[in-house]
This record gives structure tokens, C-alpha cells and sequence, in this order.
């Protein structure tokens, strides 16, 4: 993904207070959207004030959000942002590399240390000094690598495999998951230290079902796009900004992206996005890292059901802490569990 530059106010730019039509003009000028992650919503506001601040410092930053957020956008505009635009920025998926090549992926190695090291191999760390390097899928890394990572952000220095001399780097480093921290710290994903390590400046990334209208406003930023490139002015049909402000859209933005654009390549002069999308047709409620979506229009009767069977398998099927948490009695719970 690319992202363009997150534009900030200059000091002597920012409007004075109790101006509001100005107040309201250099705010959008300040939150000008990048990439596929522009937007006016209050989180994504505090989201675009929390890329500002940290991007002004060298402090590592550590993004939480669900698969198809924008990590690597964010990530992105943390470096365009800072004093080291003019550096490299380096992304590492760490759950694209095997664990037994991460280590000479990230530090490199010397000629002759393993078979078929025929020259000696510059890594991922040492590519981008004096920029950022973002490692997305931080928790996906073997535990073993965790520790000599921890040590070279302590230290910003490493061996290569094989060698014997240690290296120096200046980078700047932004990690990434999709997993919850604690439950990845307690599964043994992710060590303790390296979390409170990488958690310097912890930013939570909003899933698009939070993002209230700018759903409604990427899609039509896709489709614009699209337009554009083809020449052409497809439309979304009525039915298709019902789906578009309903949907859960689980797969946050790459999924609205897909869809706009699926739905562009079927469709004529009107598009129908619910055409695309395939929970659609069996109406199914989504489960996703505790949150449990419904589309508009479900029987009470089905949502309670649903309600209550993601309750007890959030509990790992402990019928007592399921109907505590529900406020209903255990009794009740199993009477609904026996309809069931």
C-alpha cells in the first residue's frame, strides 16, 4: 500500500481561537487525507493527532488493529511525517518469512556462515538506517528472534549471522498486530518485555465499522477513482449505500476496496454492491476479536440466539459466567440453550 504525506499546520498557520469557520477549514487542511485511510470521523481525528505528535519524535511506536485497517498506511505516514522523510522506509511482513531465515533476513549475514551463503547479505535493519523500518505482524515472529530484537532496540546495535563484529543502526521502528497484546502475551506470541518495548506509543487503529460516514465516503473515494481511470461515471444504486452503511465489512478497508472494485468490473452505469458480498445472502451476524455485528433488519429472535451462543464460546463454555455476563439466570440459559 502507499500512502501520500500526512500535511500538518505550521504554528503561525493555526487558526485563532473562536474563529470556527477557520477553526473548521484548518482542520480539514491538517487532516488532509492519505492514502486509503482519510476520513473525517472523530476517531480517525484522533488518530491523525496521534500520527502528528509521534512522528515529531524517535519514539517506537506500536499499531494494534484488525487485518485490513491500514497498518502499514499509518506506519507510512508516521515516517512521511518525521525528520526521516528523506531516509528509507523498509516494510517486513514478519509472517511472510520462515523462522529458520528471519534472523538473516532482519541482521543479514556473512559469506560462508550457512549453505549457499555465498556473499555476504545486508538485512532488513541495516537497508533502513537513518529511516523506519516497520515490522508488520510483530506477534507471528519466533520468540527466540523476540529476544535479539529486544536487545537491539535496547542497544541499536547486532550481529550478523556469521559474524563477529557488531553493527550499529540508526532506525526508527514501527511494529504491528492484529492480535489482542494480552491474549497474544499470555499464548506466548509475544514476550512481555518486547511488548512494553514496542508499546512506547501505543495507537489503536479503528476498524471501519467505528468510522461512522467515512464508510460511506471511502466507497465513493474508490469508485471516484475508479471513474477517473476509466473515463467513465458509474454510480452506486440505492440499495448499494444501504448495504455500504449497514455491512460490518469484517475485512475493514481492503474489503470496501474489493468490493467497490468488484462491483465495478460486473456492473453497468449503476453498481450493486450487494451483489459482491457474499455474507449477504445468508444474512449471518460476524464475530470479530469480541465484537459481534448484525446487519439491520435481523429477528430479535435469531440476534438473541447468536447473543447468547458468542457469549458462551467467548466463555470457552463455562454456562456460568456466560449467564452473569448476559444478566440472565443459569436457569434461564440453559432452557435457551436446550432450544437451541
Amino acid at each position: 500500500m502507499t500512502s501520500n504525506t500526512l500535511l500538518t499546520l505550521e504554528r503561525s498557520d493555526r487558526p485563532q481561537p473562536g474563529d470556527d469557520t477557520e477553526t473548521q477549514m484548518a482542520l480539514e487542511k491538517s487532516l488532509m487525507h492519505f492514502g486509503i485511510m482519510h476520513g473525517t470521523s472523530s476517531v480517525m481525528e484522533r488518530l491523525y493527532q496521534q500520527v502528528e505528535r509521534v512522528a515529531a519524535t524517535d519514539a517506537t511506536v506500536l499499531l494494534v488493529g484488525e487485518s485490513g485497517t491500514g497498518k502499514e498506511v499509518i506506519a507510512n505516514a508516521i515516517h512521511h511525517a518525521s525528520r526521516r522523510v528523506e531516509q528509507p522506509f523498509v516494510a517486513v511482513n514478519c509472517g511472510a518469512i520462515p523462522a529458520h531465515l528471519i534472523e538473516a533476513a532482519l541482521f543479514g549475514h556473512e559469506k560462508g556462515s550457512f549453505t549457499g551463503a555465498v556473499k555476504q547479505h545486508i538485512g532488513y535493519f541495516e537497508h533502513a538506517s537513518g529511516g523506519t523500518l516497520f515490522l508488520d505482524e510483530i506477534t507471528e515472529m519466533p520468540v527466540d528472534m523476540q529476544v535479539k530484537l529486544l536487545r537491539v532496540l535496547e542497544c541499536g546495535k547486532f550481529l550478523r549471522v556469521g559474524g563477529d563484529e557488531e553493527v550499529k543502526v540508526d532506525v526508527r521502528l514501527v511494529a504491528a498486530t492484529n492480535r489482542d497484546l494480552d491474549t497474544a502475551v499470555k499464548q506466548g506470541n509475544l514476550r512481555e518485555d518486547l511488548m512494553y518495548r514496542l508499546a512506547v506509543f501505543p495507537i489503536r487503529i479503528p476498524p471501519l465499522r467505528e468510522r461512522g460516514s467515512d464508510i460511506e465516503a471511502l466507497a465513493h473515494h474508490f469508485l471516484n477513482e475508479l471513474n477517473e481511470k476509466s473515463k467513465a461515471q458509474k454510480i452506486f444504486s440505492r440499495s448499494s449505500l444501504d448495504v455500504i452503511r449497514s455491512y460490518s465489512w469484517p475485512g475493514n478497508v481492503r474489503e470496501l476496496k474489493n468490493v467497490v472494485h468488484r462491483a465495478y468490473i460486473i456492473g453497468t452505469d449503476t453498481l450493486n454492491i450487494e451483489d459482491c458480498i457474499s455474507d449477504l445472502s445468508t444474512k449471518k451476524p460476524t464475530v470479530h476479536e469480541g465484537y459481534l455485528n448484525f446487519f439491520v433488519g435481523t429477528p430479535l429472535a435469531d440476534a438473541q440466539k447468536e447473543i447468547i451462543l458468542a457469549t458462551l464460546k467467548h466463555y470457552s463454555g463455562n454456562k456460568r459466567l456466560t449467564a452473569e455476563a448476559l444478566g440472565i439466570s443459569l436457569k434461564t440459559l440453559y432452557n435457551r440453550l436446550k432450544e437451541y
